[in-house]
């Protein structure tokens, strides 16, 4: 449990590295915003299918695999019908009340950090410490963007330079708190690992298909996002073969 959440909360506060960026970085261009975004869908679909749905079925059948992706997929669904979805992620300029906007762009990142926290949790108390750290790492990468994206808007709705990179370190330590939770929940369900693995897999899974890509794709004819999103994957991949 220590291990989990000490990982998860350095994991979730590299959104206060990415919120700091604001203060060297005050604009950023469409490409740049995709091409991040394309980053992080290729971080978290590399974590999901590499580091979390591999294990998953080297340890379980593919029934209790295929449920638990299922699982993941719907519980994220759920969790994003309580905030209203924003266009887009990475919010180049707010349209209406800007605050208002800003406020629900923290409150929409916050909730994706919870499958996050929750693959680092499920990782460690699946028994593979060093899947635990690869899948942290992972995240804290492509949490750096993500901060920008909460810290950007937030300052562009009238926050303080100091406030808006509050926000957005604020809005990782969800992270810690779903660790905990998918610790609790291995230790409950004990010989259904693989289903919690999978379920970890299929949460990432869905916020990079259902969010990332999607807006990652506002100019269809870039290809910065796709090059993004494969180094993204190759990153992750590298780290999972040195640290396995």
């Amino acid at each position: 449990m220590r291990a989990a959440l000490i990982a998860s909360l350095l994991a979730g506060l590299a959104t206060g590295l990415g919120g700091a960026l604001i203060a060297f970085i005050p604009n950023l261009s469409r490409r740049v915003y995709d091409t991040l975004l394309g980053f992080s869908a290729g971080v978290m679909l590399a974590a999901g299918a590499i580091t979390l749905l591999g294990p998953a079925l080297s340890q379980g059948g593919s029934l209790a695999v295929g449920l638990g992706l299922a699982a993941g997929a719907l519980l994220v669904f759920h969790l994003e019908l309580a905030v209203p979805h924003l266009e887009p992620h990475f919010a180049p300029e707010l349209h209406g009340p800007a605050k208002r906007l800003g406020l629900l762009m923290a409150a929409a990142l916050t909730l994706h950090h919870l499958p996050e926290g929750l693959a680092v949790g499920v990782s460690f108390a699946g028994g593979a410490p060093r899947l635990g750290i690869i899948v942290a790492i992972a995240i804290a990468l492509q949490n750096i963007p993500e901060g920008l994206a909460v810290a950007m808007p937030l300052r562009a709705a009238g926050f303080s330079r100091s406030r808006a990179m509050l926000w957005a370190a604020c809005s990782g330590l969800a992270e810690p708190v779903a660790a905990a939770v998918g610790v609790v929940f291995v230790r409950i369900m004990g010989p259904m690992v693989p289903f919690a693995l999978a379920l970890a897999a299929g949460a990432m899974i869905f916020v990079a298909s259902d969010q990332l890509i999607p807006e990652s794709r506002q100019q269809p004819q870039a290809k910065a996002p796709s090059l993004g999103l494969i180094f993204g994957f190759l990153l992750v991949s590298v780290l999972t073969k040195v640290f396995a």
